[in-house]
């Protein structure tokens, strides 16, 4: 009776995109989909009325035998179950994960079974790639969190001698004012330094895990890029919570002095063209950067690797705290053995009253709270600055803009600091 109906089943089955086979209750199949065949890598003629077991892996047929004749006894549909660890295996004798749906019928007196099959070899691989992308951040947060519990445990014992000291010079009424002034400021930088930790790691964080449970929705092999999009946006995450990290292991290290600069000679205009080319993937629309055309002659003995860095820090703030549609002028000079960086913008400019702040640690400037930062980039730079016997200054107006001006020495021979 079954196969009186074969054409009206055949019609049934092809508009299916997952695969679908029928069976009867001897475990022979009797009908397949062209999605059910391209999946194990069949003909639908090759499938029709052979075993079940061509499809089955054989370390899984003795087990399968008992589960199915139970199956058949109790007539229960079995819904798809996701994270079940069931396999198929093609015609080319390779394995690969499935998802699979059952539900028994009727036709006549003859029981058939009809199964939903979804191969899910590119969803396992994702979770992997996920599973492996949580690991390696979870070891680099442990890692970066015990370097700055060790941090945190000097400031402690140098905040322990300060206090002593302070009781010592308890005398001087000037002193125990200073004292009481720093112990404020030092207060609210842990406030800050607690908020932006807070902030800058929860909004990746959850980014992540919602990216997470939204690739469990797509299953179907036509929503790759919606799971590409997602694992991209995972990836560039833990990228961002990483550079954090390192800025936090910069500051570990120029508090103990453990940075060694390498000197060397070269181009100016290298490192202007690799710091602008890796700009210009962060302009907002209608942003745009003018670059200097008189540097090709400019050689400098410096450290190469810490001045892109100090340019980019300053760069990328143009960009950040600018709108569409402004500009970011870079001008150099050379003046008395020296090298003058000039970096102006069109942005928000600095309010007055926290232009004297703007270099210390975790600091952010009260117009710029709700864009996202942690406070560090200008202390560090300026550190490495001092370090490499340069100086920085600016000049700034609020919904005016910036310009931040970098002076140093064109030839340093030191090895280290």
């Amino acid at each position: 009776m079954f196969h009186q109906n074969k054409n009206i089943f055949d019609i049934l089955f092809e508009a299916i995109p997952e695969g679908v086979i029928i069976v009867n209750q001897k475990q022979i199949i009797v009908a397949a989909n062209s999605s059910a065949a391209n999946m194990f890598g069949y003909r639908k003629s090759e499938l029709i009325n052979k075993a079940l077991h061509i499809l089955i892996p054989s370390k899984f047929h003795k087990n399968h035998i008992a589960h199915f004749n139970n199956f058949i006894k109790t007539n229960h549909i079995k819904k798809i179950e996701h994270g079940s660890d069931l396999y198929g295996i093609g015609k080319n004798n390779k394995e690969f994960p499935v998802e699979i749906g059952l539900n028994p019928f009727k036709v006549g007196n003859d029981n058939f079974v009809i199964a939903l099959i979804i191969d899910v070899t590119t969803r396992k691989k994702n979770e992997k790639q996920i599973e492996t992308l949580n690991d390696e951040l979870e070891k680099k947060i442990k890692h970066r969190t015990a370097e700055l519990n060790n941090t945190i445990k000097q400031l402690k014992e140098l905040n322990l001698n300060y206090k002593e000291e302070i009781k010592k010079r308890i005398i001087a009424e000037t002193r125990i004012k200073a004292a009481l002034k720093k112990e404020i400021e030092l207060n609210d930088l842990k406030t800050k330094f607690l908020s932006m930790v807070s902030h800058e790691f929860k909004t990746p964080l959850s980014g992540i895990l919602t990216s997470s449970m939204l690739l469990k929705k797509y299953q179907r092999n036509e929503e790759q890029k919606k799971r590409d999009k997602h694992i991209e946006i995972i990836t560039n995450k833990v990228h961002y919570l990483n550079d954090i990290l390192n800025d936090f292991l910069s500051i570990e290290k120029l508090d103990s002095n453990k940075i060694v600069y390498k000197f060397s000679t070269f181009h100016l205009s290298k490192v202007i063209n690799e710091v602008v080319y890796n700009a210009n993937l962060l302009l907002k629309t209608g942003q745009r950067i003018i670059i200097p055309d008189n540097i090709d002659d400019f050689v400098l003995q410096q450290d190469e690797r810490i001045l892109e860095l100090i340019l980019s820090n300053l760069i990328h703030n143009s960009i950040k705290y600018s709108g569409e549609n402004t500009t970011i002028q870079i001008a150099v000079y050379q003046n008395n053995g020296t090298i003058i960086f000039k970096i102006k913008d069109e942005g928000i400019g600095i309010p007055q009253n926290d232009q004297k702040f703007i270099f210390n640690r975790y600091f952010r400037a009260e117009n710029a709270l709700n864009i996202q930062g942690t406070g560090i980039g200008l202390n560090i730079i300026k550190a490495h600055i001092e370090n490499l016997k340069g100086k920085i200054n600016f000049s700034s107006e609020e919904n005016i803009g910036s310009e931040f001006v970098l002076i140093l020495p064109k030839e340093n021979k030191n090895n280290n600091q």
